[in-house]
Formats: C-alpha cells, sequence, structure tokens
C-alpha cells in the first residue's frame, strides 16, 4: 500500500516535470520563469514525500482503522464490510462461466471455460462496453437495463444468435460499496467514482478469487483502476461487530472499502484539497481520490495550471488547462511512459489533447532539466 502511494506521488511528480521540461526550451525566455516552473514542481515532489518512517505511521493508521471497523459499524472510515464469501476456487473447477464486471466508466463481460485438473483455462472471451456519460447521472433501472442488454447481446453472439434455454454460470462483480446480505444480494451504501444515480459480488473479491484460483497462498486483493478498494481473508471470531459469526471455513473475506481511509499522514498536497473542495462529495473517498486513475490525470492537470499561472511558458494555450478533468489519467500513463530522446508522444498529448503547441528539446537539454526536479 505504502510502495502504491509511493509510485503515484513519483508518477504525477515525474509526469508533469517531463512536460514542463519539453515545453521550457523555446518558451522561456528568462531564467526567472523556468525558476518558477522548477519552485512549482519541487514543491509539489515535498509535499508528495513518503520517506519510510511516513509509511510506517500510514500502515499503522489503517491497521487501527482496520480494527475499529471490524468492531463496529460507523466506528471507522474503513466499513470493513462482510461479502459472505468464506470459501475460495482451489484450482479444480471446470465448465464455462459468465461474468459481468461493472467500474467505474465501463461494463466488461466475459465467458471463460475452464479445465478441471487439466489447463486450467482452456478458452476465454472478454468484451467491453463503455457506460454512456447520460446514464451515470440517470436511474438504476435504466443502468441496470443497459446492463442486462450488453450482456444478452454478449450470450448471443456466444450461442450463434439463439439464448440458450439452460441456466448458466454467471458471477458479477460491482466496483461500488454494498453492505451484503447474503452471497447473492445485498444494498448500496452509497455511489461512487462520479456516479451520482438518485435510486437504486464487490470488485476485489473477484479478483481475490482469481488469485487463490492460481494460488492457494493467495489472502489478499487491492484493486487500483478508476477506483480503488482492497479485501482480505479474515478469522470470522477476529469480525466483532457480527460475533457468534460462523463459517464452514472458521474465515471470511472482509470488503475493506478502503478508498474512504484517511489520515492525517497521507501526503496530502494544496492540489489534493483544491480537488475534495470542488468534488460532489466533498470529504469521502479521501484515499482513492490521491491514488485512483478518476482523480490521478486530474492532479497533475492542477500542477500545470499553476505552472501556467506562474510562469506563462505555455502562452495563449493556457487557458485550456483550467478545464477540470481534461487531462485523463491513460493520457497522463502514457506521457511517463514515453522515453522517445524527443518526447514524441509528450508532445502529441500536449497538442490534441491541452491544444499547447510544444516545440520539444533536445534530450540532453531535458535531462539537465529534470534532474533539477
Amino acid at each position: 500500500m505504502g510502495r502504491v502511494g509511493l509510485g503515484v506521488a513519483v508518477g504525477c511528480a515525474v509526469v508533469t516535470c517531463a512536460i514542463a521540461a519539453a515545453l521550457v526550451g523555446r518558451r522561456a525566455r528568462s531564467w526567472w520563469r523556468w525558476a518558477r516552473v522548477v519552485g512549482v514542481v519541487g514543491q509539489f515532489e515535498e509535499d508528495c514525500a513518503t520517506p519510510v518512517w511516513k509509511l510506517r505511521q500510514v500502515v499503522d493508521a489503517m491497521v487501527v482503522e482496520m480494527h475499529a471497523g471490524l468492531a463496529s459499524d460507523g466506528g471507522s472510515k474503513l466499513k470493513m464490510l462482510l461479502t459472505f464469501v468464506d470459501t475460495l476456487p482451489d484450482g479444480d473447477e471446470d465448465g464455462v462461466y459468465y461474468a459481468l464486471d461493472l467500474r467505474g466508466t465501463s461494463c466488461r463481460v466475459l465467458k471463460v471455460q475452464l479445465g478441471g485438473s487439466g489447463p486450467k483455462i482452456i478458452n476465454h472471451k472478454v468484451e467491453q462496453q463503455q457506460i454512456p456519460e447520460e446514464l451515470v447521472s440517470s436511474t438504476s433501472e435504466v443502468l441496470f437495463d443497459f446492463i442486462a442488454l450488453t450482456l444478452k447481446e454478449f450470450i448471443e453472439r456466444e450461442e450463434n444468435g439463439q439464448v440458450p434455454g439452460s441456466k448458466k454460470e454467471l458471477g458479477f462483480t460491482f466496483s461500488f460499496p454494498i453492505r451484503q446480505l447474503s452471497v447473492s444480494s445485498g444494498v448500496l451504501i452509497k455511489w461512487t467514482k462520479g456516479f451520482t444515480i438518485e435510486d437504486v459480488v464487490n470488485d476485489p473479491v473477484g479478483t481475490l478469487a482469481v488469485g487463490h484460483y492460481d494460488d492457494a497462498d493467495t489472502v489478499a486483493a487491492v484493486i487500483i483502476g478508476d477506483g480503488t478498494n482492497a479485501c482480505y481473508i479474515e478469522r470470522s471470531d477476529a469480525i466483532i461487530k457480527y460475533q457468534g459469526l460462523l463459517t464452514d471455513s472458521g474465515f471470511m473475506i472482509v470488503n475493506m472499502e478502503w478508498g474512504n481511509f484517511w489520515s492525517s499522514h497521507l501526503p496530502r498536497t494544496s492540489y489534493d484539497i483544491a480537488l475534495d473542495d470542488e468534488s460532489p462529495n466533498r470529504n469521502d473517498q479521501g484515499y482513492e481520490k490521491m491514488i485512483s486513475g478518476m482523480y490521478l490525470g486530474e492532479i497533475v492537470r492542477r500542477v500545470l495550471h499553476r505552472i501556467a499561472e506562474v510562469s506563462e511558458i505555455f502562452g495563449d494555450s493556457a487557458h485550456h488547462l483550467s478545464v477540470p478533468f481534461i487531462l485523463r489519467t491513460p493520457l497522463m500513463a502514457a506521457m511517463h511512459e514515453d522515453d522517445s530522446p524527443d518526447l514524441r508522444e509528450v508532445g502529441r498529448i500536449l497538442e490534441e489533447s491541452l491544444q499547447v503547441h510544444a516545440s520539444l528539446v533536445p534530450l540532453g537539454s531535458i535531462l539537465n532539466h529534470s534532474s533539477l526536479c
């Protein structure tokens, strides 16, 4: 968990610095402009710092919240929800299974054929369907009609145009906080990841099942996608808020809902604070807003906007950087991975997505500037 936070902070700082370095070659006409860029990036890097001692403080704070969440409902930022899943695959399963995976911005449908004690996965197929933007603020009935239709069309294609009469095994991963009433039913606690729907098997649990299918020593799973969450195998007798809970295995998978974790030891920057203040769920999902794909591109966008305010290196294109969420996290990741000598991909994304016309500086100059960051 700590290493993830460190990687995220370093990734954001590196991308921001690379963009600034790419632009400064011809835009910056005097040293003071570049000095201000370095000052903004340097302060951001300092605020994101996660030395080992700080990581240990974050870990200790999370452990305290975990125990509090296991002891009582509402006693912790971590909900520590029961999943009613007390057994996991062991690798001997066989047959055909379908699955639905509802994420923050898309819905995946898949079909997998397991081979039992032979080849574990004989065949599999995955299709992904983007969720139309208008459904994000619609009703639960409209949303789930869309999901059901997506599944129906997928099965018809797999069954050569005919919906099969026999029952099929189906799993549903739902990456939003729910209070489960059984292994197959539950009540939504609240929408996250930008969903504002007014009515109405958790994501990491499915990931844990896949991990355990491949390796019986797997005891926990972490999701870092549009949002973030984690689950793990806990002893039944350690779940104090459900005294007398009995399971055949003596264990229960607990859904932490750690996207809502918060601690004063987390390296929260001024950009994190501003993003949270302007979000529709202020003071909620604090950890998720710091490390998940829904928000990382926006954090970098805010840093770049601050650079534009203090240095003018973006010229007439700076106003585009004031548009919230114009820089999506996949684009940020693509820039971070650009190792071409002239940072060609960085320049392309700047021009196409941010309307910033960058003349990229030579590699030697980039390295010199980057060393300041």
